[in-house]
């Protein structure tokens, strides 16, 4: 438990980097796979029987073994902290890559930018559930090259194609709109301070001196005001 607790406290936070008042939410955050952690649990393995060791019997050179045994844990703590702080973050928006210990790294790129990846699956990593993705678009020179150890590969490709899906049918939805706006001038909400339906109303209503005097003979359904206004060249 104080592994885990301790752990918690390095962990990179990554919802600090969101951006809420968008509505950017986290769709997936990948953890590089288990098996990234072996030979940090080897060198641990080997500390702890050199400590047997050295508790167990009496031999020379216990100083340096001393120093092989911290120096052997300090590696591997280190490298703990490397792959535990290594995030691959999917959201309704971007991609994200956090990495770094001390000094930490963020690299971003808005989900629309990623327009290819493929996904390998070595032998090994067939049967323990681990693949590599390689981005090839825009995004990979801003840390997104290849990302490994990625544990679940098929339903994280699953996930990154649906948030590319629905983000190029939300795209395509807004342009649809735009075009289909009869208010050619602005994005159809007017000048500032004026909605559309004021603009046309302002811009068609011809000034009131313009207006003729009203006929004075018999009033017909057929003498509207619009018909009036197109009698302005007579």
């Amino acid at each position: 438990m104080a592994g885990i607790g301790l752990f918690r406290i390095f962990d990179p936070k990554v919802r600090r980097h969101l951006i809420s008042d968008e509505g950017e939410v986290v769709i997936d955050e990948v953890r590089q796979h288990w098996v990234v952690y072996g030979f940090p649990m080897l060198e641990v393995a080997l500390a702890t029987t050199l400590l047997v060791v050295l508790a167990t019997t009496s031999i020379g050179g216990t100083q340096v073994l001393l120093v092989i045994v911290l120096l052997l844990l300090s590696h591997a703590f280190w490298q703990f902290l490397t792959h535990h702080r290594d995030r691959f973050v999917v959201t309704n928006m971007r991609v994200m890559r956090i990495r770094g210990v001390f000094s930490q790294s963020i690299a971003t790129t808005p989900i629309a930018r990623v327009l290819d990846i493929t996904l390998k699956k070595p032998s090994i990593g067939r049967i323990l559930g681990y693949g590599h993705f390689v981005f090839e678009s825009a995004a990979q020179d801003q840390g997104f090259r290849e990302i490994r150890w990625v544990s679940r590969p098929d339903d994280r490709d699953l996930t990154i194609q649906r948030v590319i899906q629905r983000t190029g049918l939300r795209a395509a939805a807004s342009v649809d709109v735009l075009e289909g706006d009869e208010d050619s001038d602005d994005d159809g909400t007017g000048p500032i301070g004026m909605d559309s339906a004021q603009e046309v109303t302002t811009t068609v209503a011809p000034p009131h001196h313009a207006r003729p005097p009203a006929p004075t003979g018999p009033k017909s359904i057929f003498n509207s005001e619009r018909g009036n206004w197109t009698d302005d060249s007579d």
